[in-house]
């Protein structure tokens, strides 16, 4: 075959006067092909043979024609291949190859294909939404994580966050973070059909929204839009944007030590991207993202609250029922009305409008998450508890309280000495537990006196309330403040208090049977005052002993430690915090755990 070089050489040689046939011997070819050559400058391009006749199936066009006419109405996956074509007019009589049957309807399918334009949006104008899924190696292994990505229609702004799930409590923490990620908002959010977002589709682009995400929208303004169902190609940036992060971001297999660390680096890729020029544009995405700014909607002046909410009840056992799982309250709420707010990583339990537990939020199937001060009122009712229930029993406390329950059960006997360790245990639910570690560590020298260290826990509250009142007037710190020591010689002083109305309280709900040794008389001591009765506090709780009565069941021996792992049900979950404390309302320094 002649090249166009061949071609060249060969009109060249006949312009300088050679002969046809001294160029057809000097090449080797035929005249016939010299002179092709010399009446055009390049060889002809080479033409496909005519695509050869199908007498045999002529007379069964019509037929295939009705069949894929027929197509255009039926499901997508419920129309004739080409096998199935061939199939059924061979029934028909058709007696040619299934060659001509599959080239014909190739033929008739690529006239049928789809066509598109390429989109253009305004800046501020257009937002798509969508999951991801990478794999990445954590301490305790590879697993696969749910990544949302937002990405910009004008700009190609990114943003990407790990979640736990797909449900809706993900989503909506997601969107809200990545609203206050960009600054702005778009007018337009476009999803294909989630159902934990649209939960029906109704007629053409009409969808019944979740309401949690419809409330969304209605906060921070912008059009929920969504693509027509297996349409994904309607939101062609974000689904671009999958396949980068899994591509680029998610190659080699990231590592991360938890969710948080994903997410930093997630964050920190999407920063990076600013730098780059997308395909298709001539200015980088910051610069682009810039303009979108200018033009989309503002935040609001508050954060959306992204939680979805489940009104229950609390039962015998102080706990909510939530997705599988228990969650504790406080004594004072049980059996009453609650509404559970489950976000994305905890749980809030709501009593008429006031937050009364916290707890992290479990993926798991039949926990239990208990915090033990929710039960240091149901303590001082049942003793028993201490030593038979995971929630004390798995509760690790420092080693000095385990040296006074074992202290004061030597000095009283088993069962008075664990009432008495009980009533020093109570001091955690109004008190941080460095408080109270405190005031048992500055009454070791005196043999720990319980009622000294009830007085002195309060003592130090009280200093302490002092030391912020000084430090909140003036800016230098208070030296004196720092630290506070107590030395339990100092000699008490005695003043009459004011009435404490807390006492008939208490007799309310004891049923009368008052601890006489709460309020000995109407003295109190100031360098030692008393527990307050805590019986119609928020997270109160009676002193150990009050309501019992005469002939009452001995305690049963410890089994454990305080300060040991205990060896109860390993789904009840004893949860602790930092300072073993909740900040419930009405409560000082007691802190959800």
């Amino acid at each position: 075959m002649l090249t166009v070089d061949d071609y060249a050489e060969i009109r060249l040689a006949h312009r300088d006067g050679m002969s046809i046939r001294a160029i057809a011997k000097k090449y080797r070819r035929s005249r016939r092909k010299i002179r092709e050559a010399l009446k055009v400058p390049e060889p002809e391009p080479y033409a496909r043979a005519k695509t050869p006749a199908a007498p045999k199936l002529g007379a069964f066009i019509p037929v295939i024609d009705e069949i894929l006419e027929a197509d255009q109405s039926a499901p997508p996956k419920q129309r004739h291949t080409a096998a199935q074509v061939f199939r059924r007019i061979v029934k028909q009589g058709y007696s040619g190859g299934y060659d001509q049957v599959r080239r014909y309807v190739g033929k008739h399918r690529i006239r049928e294909r789809e066509t598109f334009l390429p989109l253009d949006h305004s800046p501020g104008q257009r937002a798509e939404a969508d999951f991801g899924h990478i794999y990445v190696d954590f301490p305790d292994g590879r697993r696969m994580v749910n990544v949302l990505l937002l990405t910009w229609a004008h700009s190609y702004r990114p943003f990407a966050i790990a979640l736990p799930t797909e449900r809706v409590e993900a989503i909506l923490h997601g969107m809200v973070e990545a609203f206050e990620f960009f600054g702005s908002v778009p007018r337009e959010l476009w999803w294909d059909n989630p159902t934990t977002v649209a939960i029906a589709i109704l007629t053409g682009r009409q969808r019944k929204l979740h309401p949690r995400y419809q409330a969304l929208a209605s906060h921070y303004n912008f059009n929920p839009l969504f693509c027509m169902p297996a349409r994904g190609n309607e939101k062609p940036y974000v689904e671009n944007r999958v396949k980068n992060l899994q591509r680029r971001w998610a190659t080699p297999v990231p590592q991360a030590q938890d969710l948080t660390a994903l997410n930093t680096y997630l964050r920190e890729c999407c920063e990076q991207d600013l730098t780059r020029v997308a395909t298709g544009q001539s200015e980088t995405i910051g610069t682009r993202f810039e303009q979108e700014r200018a033009t989309a909607v503002s935040l609001p002046n508050r954060r959306f609250d992204d939680c979805i909410s489940d009104p229950r009840k609390v039962d015998k056992y102080q706990t909510v029922a939530f997705d599988k799982n228990r969650y504790s309250v406080p004594r004072a709420f049980a059996f009453q009305a609650a509404t559970v707010k489950a976000y994305v990583n905890h749980i809030e339990v709501v009593v008429a409008d006031q937050t009364v537990a916290r707890h992290d939020r479990s993926y798991a199937s039949g926990e239990y998450r208990l915090v033990p001060h929710h039960y240091l009122m149901v303590l001082g009712r049942k003793p028993a508890y201490l030593d038979h229930t995971a929630v004390f029993k798995d509760w690790k406390l420092p080693a000095v309280f385990g040296e006074l329950r074992d202290h004061l059960e030597k000095q009283q006997g088993e069962h008075t000495g664990s009432r008495q360790f009980i009533r020093v245990l109570q001091l955690l639910a109004t008190h941080p537990l460095r408080r109270v570690q405190q005031a048992v560590d500055g009454c070791r020298s005196a043999r720990w006196p319980v009622d000294l260290i009830l007085g002195r826990t309060i003592q130090l509250s009280q200093s302490e309330a002092r030391c912020e009142l000084t430090l909140g007037q003036t800016e230098s710190p208070a030296t004196d403040c720092v630290e506070i020591q107590l030395d339990s010689r100092t000699p008490p002083r005695v003043h009459v208090p004011q009435p404490n109305l807390k006492c008939f309280d208490q007799f309310l709900v004891t049923g009368g049977h008052y601890d006489g040794e709460v309020q000995r008389s109407n003295l109190t001591l100031e360098d030692e005052p008393q527990a307050p009765p805590l019986a119609n506090h928020v997270g109160g709780v009676r002193e150990a002993g009050a309501g019992g009565v005469s002939g009452q069941r001995r305690l049963p021996a410890v089994l454990a430690a305080i300060d040991r792992t205990g060896t109860g049900n390993p789904r009840i979950q004893c949860i602790e915090s930092e300072d073993q404390a909740s900040d419930l309302p009405g409560r000082e320094g007691l802190r959800h755990v």
